[in-house]
Formats: structure tokens, C-alpha cells, sequence
């Protein structure tokens, strides 16, 4: 989230129409969904010179499934606490679908207070975005930034020009809105269909050469007694056959490197995961990434099959609430942290009982690639897992 802008300067009609432009070109230029919403509600504040900004995506059940800000710092959003349910004014335009403009929203009978961490608001200009009859969200606006010397007393507030204008931008939100979650739709069932081609095939090959390879090792051992040349000759097709099997795996897991990987970079392909997961499950799996950076494939793909196994054990296992993603620099590394607030467990105890919740794998694909990897976790009090690469 940014902080409030300092640019209170007046602008003309002509930089006002190459703003509006480039917000548009912007929101299009995207086609992950969080990117496209934070997009849109970067815009509209910038646009219309409010001090703080929002934007709304309902759930269906009197919640919010996604509320972007911007204006807010990240101290002052965690403060505030959970995200708001939908009720007084930000009910107003998900559940009428008309816009609202208010001198001071504190004093409309709609308002209902604030969380005490809340910024204090006044001015207030609130646009539902939409398609059709469904509302896909709302855009809220509030504490127009006056021009300098143009301070009036009742402070400057936002004009039907400005209403006008964000009903523009509104109007091409939904717009690029609903492109991206076609999109992300559309290559959700690609990996489908990919994961069930490379099963197939999997079965086809691998396990064609797996059940070869084992009858051939029961001959072998029938003959060990009774003709010690023939089966010498038969351990030696066993030797081969494995090998074989192994080449046909490495094949097939090197082809389930993402495209996304190659085609968005590490940040963008986790994004895209956890907001499949968090639809597809109870639990809120959220995903943050602070400055992502490039890094090389090896470690793209270790972080993100870390990530990848660490959230199939949280969602599985551990019977969580919230399950965070998250990607950090520290110093010249890179951090992966995937921390849950589920049933947890005693890492010793999973030791010494034989069971390893793919942490041998996570850690065999950490020291791979030069990384690290930490697991913090005790019954009743979640886990936290760490993976750190160097450079990036």
C-alpha cells in the first residue's frame, strides 16, 4: 500500500485526459485479478485526488472476498484489523448499485463508525463497479486533496465532475475485471487439463515399466538357486528397466515446471495459487509480496515447490483459518514464509514416528539450490516454514 500523495497541484484537461489514458491502458495491461483491482483503486485515487481509497469485492455471504486500500500505510491496515463486513455505507452501493457523494459521511445515518486505527474521513464519493445487473464491486473515495490556496473552509470535497469520472472508470474496471477472471479461469483449466495428460502419460510409461521391472526381479529371484548365469542376466534387465523408469520420471517432472513460472516470474505464479486455494477452500490463503525480483530457475522453482507442499500440509493437516504466503528480501537474499494458524505438531515427534510431511523433500530442494530451510511449529500453535535463497 503507498502512502498519500503529495502532488496537490492542479492539473489541466489535457493531463487529466493522459491520466485517465494511462489508468485505462493500465488496467488492462494486466490479467492477474489482484493486480488489475490494486491497479484500479491506484488510479482512482490518483485521478480524483482523494487522500484514501478502496475497493470492495463482495463475497456472496455479507463479507468481502477481497478490500484493496490505498492511501493507508501497511502499519496503519493491520491496525485497523479484519477486513469490514459489508454494512452502512459500503452496503449501500453493493446492495442499490447507485453511487454515493457525501460532504461528510460521519454525519450521513448510514455511518457506523470506525476501528479506532481508522483514518479519520470526511468527504466521501463511492462507486459501484458493474456488468450487467451484477455488482462486481465498489470503488470508495474519501478526502478530496484541495489545490493549494484553495482551501475553503468546509474543505473541497468531490464535485459531480469527479462523480462522472469515476463512473467512467468504473465502467472500464468491469470491464478489465472481467477479462482477468476469464483469464485466470481459462489457465486453471489448462493446468487441469495438463495435470491430467501428464497422468495419463505417467501411467502409460512409468507404471508400464515399474510392473515390467518387477515381475523381471521375481524371475530373477526364482532362478538365483537353480541357474545363477540366467538370473545374473535377468538383474541386469532389472538394472536396466530402472533405469529407464528414471529417465521416463525426470522426463515427466521437468514438464511439470509451470508455464506460468516461465511466462509471470515466481511472484505473479504464487498469486495466481493462493487466490485458487482460497476459493477452493475454508481457510483465507492470502499472498504478499513486497519489491519481487527475477531469480534464476533453479530457485524459482525449488521456492516454488516449497510453497507448493508447504500449503498442501497446511490445508490437509492442519485445519487452519489463515495460511500466509509470503515472499522477502533479507539482505541480499530472498525468503519464502508460508505460516499458518492451524493444530501445528512437534516437529521431533514427527521425526522419530517415521513421518515426514514432505519436509525431507523441502529440504533436499532447499540445499539444492544453495538455500535454507526452517520449520517452527509446536502442537496447537500453527507453523511457520521458511525457505531463503541467496542473491536475487
Amino acid at each position: 500500500m503507498s502512502a498519500p500523495s503529495r502532488d496537490d497541484t492542479p492539473v489541466s484537461p489535457t493531463a487529466t485526459l493522459a491520466a485517465v489514458s494511462a489508468a485505462l491502458l493500465a488496467m488492462n495491461g494486466t490479467l492477474q485479478v489482484r493486480d488489475v483491482l490494486q491497479t484500479i483503486v491506484s488510479s482512482a485515487r490518483e485521478l480524483l485526488h482523494a487522500r484514501y481509497a478502496a475497493l470492495g469485492v463482495p463475497d456472496g455471504h455479507g463479507g468481502f472476498a477481497q478490500f484493496l486500500v490505498d492511501g493507508v500505510s501497511d502499519r496503519q491496515w493491520k491496525a485497523i484489523g479484519p477486513l469490514p463486513r459489508q454494512h452502512g455505507i459500503l452496503a449501500a452501493m453493493l446492495h442499490d448499485g447507485a453511487p454515493v457523494r457525501l460532504a461528510d459521511v460521519r454525519r450521513d445515518p448510514r455511518f457506523e463508525g470506525w476501528p479506532a486505527a481508522h483514518p479519520e474521513m470526511t468527504d466521501f464519493l463511492g462507486m459501484p463497479i458493474t456488468r450487467g445487473e451484477e455488482i462486481l464491486g465498489a470503488l470508495f473515495l474519501a478526502n478530496k486533496r484541495c489545490p493549494p490556496g484553495r482551501r475553503p473552509p468546509g474543505g473541497c470535497g468531490f464535485t459531480a465532475e469527479d462523480e462522472e469520472l469515476l463512473r467512467l472508470l468504473a465502467e472500464h474496471a468491469a470491464l478489465a475485471l472481467t477479462n482477468a477472471r476469464l483469464y485466470e479461469r481459462s489457465r486453471e483449466l489448462t493446468i487441469a487439463d495438463e495435470r491430467a495428460r501428464l497422468a495419463h502419460e505417467l501411467h502409460d510409461a512409468v507404471s508400464q515399466k515399474l510392473f515390467s521391472l518387477r515381475l523381471t526381479a521375481q524371475a530373477a529371484t526364482a532362478l538365483l538357486d537353480r541357474d545363477p548365469a540366467r538370473a545374473r542376466r535377468e538383474l541386469g534387465e532389472v538394472t536396466r528397466l530402472a533405469a529407464e523408469a528414471a529417465d521416463e520420471l525426470r522426463a515427466a517432472v521437468i514438464e511439470l515446471r509451470p508455464a506460468a513460472l516461465d511466462e509471470d516470474g515466481l511472484a505473479a505464479t504464487l498469486r495466481a495459487q493462493t487466490q485458487v486455494l482460497d476459493r477452493a477452500h475454508p481457510a483465507r490463503v492470502t499472498f504478499d509480496c513486497q519489491e519481487p525480483r527475477a531469480l534464476p530457475a533453479p530457485q524459482e522453482e525449488a521456492l516454488l515447490r516449497v510453497a507448493q507442499e508447504a500449503l498442501h500440509n497446511a490445508l490437509r493437516h492442519a485445519a487452519p483459518r489463515h495460511v500466509g504466503v509470503s515472499l522477502r528480501r533479507r539482505g541480499v537474499a530472498t525468503v519464502l514464509r508460508v505460516e499458518d494458524d492451524g493444530s501445528g505438531f512437534d516437529p521431533a515427534a514427527v521425526r522419530a514416528a517415521g513421518r515426514h510431511l514432505g519436509l525431507v523433500s523441502m529440504r533436499d530442494r532447499a540445499a539444492a539450490v544453495g538455500g535454507t530451510l526452517t520449520v517452527t511449529s509446536a502442537p496447537g500453535e500453527g507453523t511457520v516454514i521458511e525457505m531463503e535463497v541467496p542473491g536475487g
